[in-house]
């Protein structure tokens, strides 16, 4: 059965589940991506050098990929924390592009037999030699990455015109 705009009138999903579902989502990357923030803070003088182990990037140029790294964790994890259930797409953007950044880094070093004693995700802190299994989590932030997009999309194209913020459990006339 149609609703009046083609929309399904009947759902076997329960409502709000998928508002609930980005929420928590976005609560644990705000949580994870935070704390990542913070320890690689605590370890800012020794960043350029764990970036640089990747292969890439040294010197001065590798300040400057720390400390937007840091920058844009630092946005995208307090955004999700202080609105998860927020539509807004701008801390999504910014949360794949640090992803991106983070699995680029790690892809090309694996791929080129790099030895990266730490991948300096935490900074000092919780340290993980880079290997598949970093690969793997790196897959996952960008599979999350993927769902926060597809999920802040829609919530624009039900929204309303004039950049208000509606949820997905909103009804709009």
């Amino acid at each position: 059965m149609r609703g009046r705009f083609g929309e399904r009138a009947y759902s076997s999903r329960r409502p709000g589940a998928r508002s609930v579902t980005h929420m928590v989502l976005r609560l644990v990357l705000g949580a994870v991506y935070t704390a990542m923030a913070v320890g690689q803070l605590a370890s800012a003088t020794d960043m350029p050098a764990i970036l640089g182990a990747y292969g890439l990037v040294h010197g001065a140029p590798a300040v400057v990929l720390a400390g937007l790294l840091i920058a844009g964790e630092l946005v995208c994890g307090v955004w999700f924390l202080a609105r998860p259930r927020s539509t807004a797409i701008a801390p999504v953007w910014v949360y794949t592009a640090v992803s991106l950044v983070w699995s680029a880094l790690a892809v090309q070093a694996y791929t080129r037999g790099l030895e990266v004693d730490n991948c300096g995700c935490f900074g000092n802190y919780l340290t993980q030699r880079l290997s598949w299994f970093v690969l793997l989590q790196d897959a996952l932030t960008l599979l999350y990455a993927g769902l926060l997009l597809r999920g802040a999309r829609k919530a624009v194209t039900r929204g309303s015109a004039g950049g208000a913020e509606v949820g997905p459990d909103d009804r709009i006339p």
